[in-house]
């Protein structure tokens, strides 16, 4: 027997409304009755629904037929009322829209979490690296291993062992080769696709350089030299270079250069944030080159600009990750809230719409404020 208070007890909607596929028709709209519909429409692997202007996504946690060309052919072109819920209709109307309207469009997605650069370095338990780096450890193309001077074992290296190590619905096998055959679709050369697994290489080697402090003295030394040997060679640099710079980097003091001993936990931080750095300009990089793969030479006048909101996270222990996460989140959400559910029930007062105004609660610029200023 389960027992509830009375305030806890929401009104039911009428069968008619089952698996119904926009649930701003719903009677009653309240928490419940949006997670029972979700949850009955997703057992029948209905994994969109629309709510009002939204399109609501469950994860299936598996691959569905519904991105076939015959499923985008169905939804060419037609009114969002004509077809079931898809993200294809939502993209399609956007389309449509530009062309009737002659306005840019935009398309807010709210995912549930970001990848992130500090992932390159530090994973949760319950998280893992990059799929990339896992993809070249799967062993699928061996000669890869051995170009990257690495093993097929993610537990030989700490950047990517910290978590999970394998995913059970992803075949990193498998996704290597589709990465592998993208490049090649994308127009990548041989020349700009090896210097991509090389440089995802070089960090897995970045996660293995040892250091050791001087005796009596604030100063940190290389243990070994092998994976920063490894890891310059990939890079093409000279592997004494590489350790000086981590040992002994050279700062800007007024207009001079000078240069500065580090103690081993700062050569370790370096060594992180140069993983990281390194991360992140290739995948600047590649989007950029695939941008220039994907341009067309026809002229434009619109567009349909893509929103990629962040999710909140919160875990047992939250680090640092975390923190930039739930702030960028925060920051957006602010935005969408403040022009969704502000600034429009302050349209209707304008236009003299008998409305009480409500407060959804969603109101932490302070916590902004707080960290910003």
């Amino acid at each position: 027997t389960v027992t509830v208070k009375e305030d806890q007890i929401m009104q039911q909607n009428p069968p008619k409304f089952d698996k119904i596929e926009d649930m701003a028709m719903l009677t009653f709209l309240h928490e419940p009755a949006v997670l029972y519909n979700l949850k009955d429409r997703y057992s029948s692997w209905m994994i969109y629904t629309y709510s009002g202007l939204f399109c609501v996504t469950v994860n299936p946690y598996k691959w569905l037929p519904v991105y076939n060309a015959e499923v985008v052919a169905a939804y060419r072109g037609k009114k969002r009322s004509e077809a079931p819920p898809h993200i294809f209709s939502i993209s399609d109307n956007a389309y449509q829209n530009m062309l009737t309207d002659r306005e840019n469009q935009s398309i807010l997605i709210t995912p549930v979490n970001l990848l992130e650069k500090s992932r390159v370095i530090f994973q949760l338990k319950a998280e893992r690296n990059y799929h990339i780096f896992y993809q070249i450890l799967s062993n699928k193309k061996p000669e890869l291993l051995e170009t990257l001077l690495i093993t097929n074992n993610p537990y030989d290296y700490s950047y990517v062992s910290q978590g999970e190590v394998t995913v059970a619905s992803i075949d990193d096998s498998e996704e290597l080769m589709a990465t592998d055959s993208a490049f090649d679709v994308l127009g990548f050369t041989a020349e700009e696709k090896a210097g991509v697994y090389k440089l995802t290489g070089a960090i897995m080697h970045f996660g293995n350089m040892k250091f050791k402090q001087k005796q009596r003295e604030e100063q940190a030394e290389p243990d070994g030299t092998e994976d920063a040997d490894k890891s310059a060679y990939l890079m093409g640099l000279n592997s004494a270079d590489l350790l000086k710079g981590l040992c002994h980097p050279r700062v800007k003091v007024g207009n001079e250069y000078v240069t500065k001993g580090q103690n081993v936990q700062q050569v370790y931080y370096s060594i992180g944030a140069l993983a990281k750095a390194v991360y992140e300009k290739m995948f600047n990089w590649m989007v950029v080159r695939i941008n220039n793969s994907l341009e067309t030479k026809q002229p434009r006048q619109y567009f349909i600009g893509v929103l990629d909101i962040a999710g909140f996270e919160i875990f047992d222990f939250n680090s640092f990750e975390q923190l930039c996460i739930n702030f960028t989140n925060e920051k957006l959400q602010q935005f969408f809230n403040h022009h969704m559910f502000v600034l429009e029930q302050e349209e209707y007062k304008k236009e003299g719409i008998e409305w009480e105004f409500i407060d959804f609660g969603m109101d932490l610029q302070a916590c902004i404020d707080l960290i910003e200023k």
